[in-house]
C-alpha cells in the first residue's frame, strides 16, 4: 500500500518562501510520476506541478509558473515543491499525489494515491 505524508505548511506573509515535502512509503517511488495539487474552501482541486520519474521534466500551472519549482529525491522516497514569492490567492490544502503511470498530467482522475494534504496560508 502506498501512503504518502505532506509536511512544511503554515502560516507565512505574502512574498514569502516555503517548502513542501512529500514522503512516499514503498519501493517503487521511482516508478512514477508525482504531482502537486492544492484546495483552497469552496473550490475544486486544482493542479500545481508535476515532476517525471527521473525528475527530468516537469509541468506548472500557469498560476505558479516562475514562482515554484517542483523535485525530487528518488533515494529518499521524496518529492518537493519550493513556493517563492506567495500570494494570499496561493492559500490552500496542498495535497502531493502519484500519477497512476509516467505521465504530467494536471487532472485528478489521473493519480492514484494522494497525501492527507498539509495547509499554507498566506497574509496579505
Amino acid at each position: 500500500q502506498v501512503q504518502l505524508v505532506e509536511s512544511g505548511g503554515g502560516l507565512v506573509q505574502a512574498g514569502g518562501s516555503l517548502r513542501l515535502s512529500c514522503a512516499a512509503s514503498g519501493r517503487t517511488f521511482s516508478n512514477y510520476a508525482m504531482g502537486w495539487f492544492r484546495q483552497a474552501p469552496g473550490k475544486e482541486r486544482e493542479f500545481v506541478a508535476a515532476i517525471s520519474w527521473s525528475g527530468g521534466t516537469t509541468n506548472y500551472a500557469d498560476s505558479v509558473k516562475g514562482r515554484f519549482t517542483i523535485s525530487r529525491d528518488n533515494a529518499k522516497n521524496t518529492v518537493y515543491l519550493q513556493m517563492r514569492s506567495l500570494k494570499p490567492e496561493d492559500t490552500a490544502v496542498y495535497y502531493c499525489a502519484r500519477h497512476w503511470s509516467t505521465g504530467l498530467g494536471a487532472t485528478p482522475h489521473e493519480y492514484s494515491y494522494w497525501g492527507q494534504g498539509t495547509q499554507v496560508t498566506v497574509s496579505s
